[in-house]
């Protein structure tokens, strides 16, 4: 025990005969947040925003990594019925779902994204990354078989984590290794799949035609989180799965609002059962606030947009396809992706840094991404357009970086 007088006396000592805490030391001494702050790719904060166009430090830039991918944020129907929330129902429902937070606005959000995506029930979440923690963490368990895809998001990781399955993992999109895992579990064992609808580093789509075939022949459920498909893909933008034509054959759907929902929050689609059990055992919803009002009338404005004005996903579908062809001009690597995300991938950190700062410079607004991001080796920038783009702003894009390339030295894929 300490005396009070060890105390006093430790008070007139210099600081540098107090002795340090261990983890002080850790987080002032590390790496790569000195590394992050030499170089600051990270954390600018935008000061004004005009369609694609924002403002940095006093600088006009053009977005081109936005998750915006339908360009609604700014929608007049969608800022009104934002307003009309707030002033209907105040800022925030101030508590959980389960003790004093549901709100009938959660309600009709959570019956109308139910009938949209062709599923019996649906929960809506505070965030995108509780939404897609929230079903591997509690639907699989110790001794279950949970098998994942080693791409998927961050929140599905850190999800399977909590839960404590046996977790498998298998190569991107490698359908032969999937295979051969599931052969390799007792039939008996309770098992589940885990992949994204739409890769948000590499702008792959699942192949879910072949993933649910194998999961109904060896009876594992299918979770799919489809943050970067739904308002991309599928009938009125509903998805990967309605791409596929795999509706009703996937058990768990999770999606984020802060892409083309221009809002944030998340939400879990699936069937009644699944939906109870997890408004009964699952942490994340037990314990998080729900959505505030405000964001849960922009995401079901946004949703009646994408059904009633076709034109911006059109526009996005336009500007991606116009977009990927200008990539294939310069010789890009963007792992072939379909989807409006597309990777820049260089494969060396120091490439990366010097093309990113490079189009920095020139007034465009990327983003750097590393391993752990990606496999050390894989290192890009990501990239993205959206229904705001013209194709004369891609053009100056594409243009900017064409000349950054060639001062990297950078040799054109074949």
């Amino acid at each position: 025990m300490i005396r009070s007088s060890q105390i006093e006396f430790d008070m007139f000592l210099p600081s540098s005969a107090i002795r340090s805490k261990p983890l002080l030391d850790r987080y002032s001494s590390d790496f790569t947040t000195k590394l992050r702050l030499k170089i600051r790719p990270y954390y600018h904060s935008v000061e004004a925003q005009d369609g694609p166009y924002v403002v940095v430090d006093g600088r006009r830039m053009l977005m081109m990594c936005s998750n915006e991918y339908l360009g609604l944020s700014s929608h007049p129907k969608i800022k009104k019925a934002t307003a009309d929330a707030i002033q209907t129902w105040g800022t925030s429902p101030c508590g959980s779902r389960m003790a004093n937070g549901s709100r009938s606005y959660h309600q009709e959000l959570e019956t109308v994204l139910a009938d949209f995506f062709g599923m019996e029930a649906c929960h809506v979440t505070s965030t995108g990354y509780l939404a897609c923690m929230a079903p591997l963490s509690t639907l699989v368990q110790r001794k279950d078989a949970l098998l994942m895809d080693k791409s998927v998001h961050s929140s599905l990781w850190d999800g399977a984590l909590l839960g404590g399955a046996n977790i498998e993992r298998f190569n991107h999109e490698n359908l032969t290794e999937l295979e051969s895992l599931l052969a390799s579990l007792p039939e008996e064992q309770a098992k589940a799949i885990a992949v994204d609808g739409v890769y948000s580093m590499e702008g792959h789509i699942a192949s879910l035609p072949q993933i649910v075939e194998m999961a109904e022949r060896h009876r594992a459920i299918v979770m799919v989180d489809d943050s970067h498909g739904i308002g991309v893909l599928g009938n009125e933008g509903r998805g990967t799965i309605d791409h596929h034509k795999m509706t009703g054959r996937v058990e768990v759907l999770t999606g984020s609002f802060s892409k083309s929902f221009a809002s944030t929050g998340g939400f879990i689609a699936s069937s009644r059962a699944i939906i109870d059990y997890l408004r009964t055992h699952c942490r994340q919803i037990i314990f998080s606030a729900g959505l505030p009002p405000s964001q849960t009338a922009a995401a079901l404005a946004a949703l009646r947009l994408m059904r009633e004005e076709p034109e911006h996903r059109q526009r996005l579908l336009d500007n991606a396809a116009f977009y990927r062809a200008g990539l294939q001009e310069l010789g890009v690597n963007f792992w072939n992706s379909p989807s409006p995300g597309q990777p820049i991938v260089l494969g060396d950190k120091e490439k990366c840094y010097q093309v990113w700062s490079l189009l920095w410079e020139q007034g465009f607004f990327t983003t750097m991404v590393w391993s752990p991001a990606v496999a050390a080796g894989k290192e890009l920038i990501r990239t993205s357009v959206t229904a705001l783009h013209t194709r004369d702003q891609i053009g100056l894009f594409l243009a900017a970086l064409g000349t950054a390339l060639k001062k990297v030295g950078f040799t054109p894929a074949k």
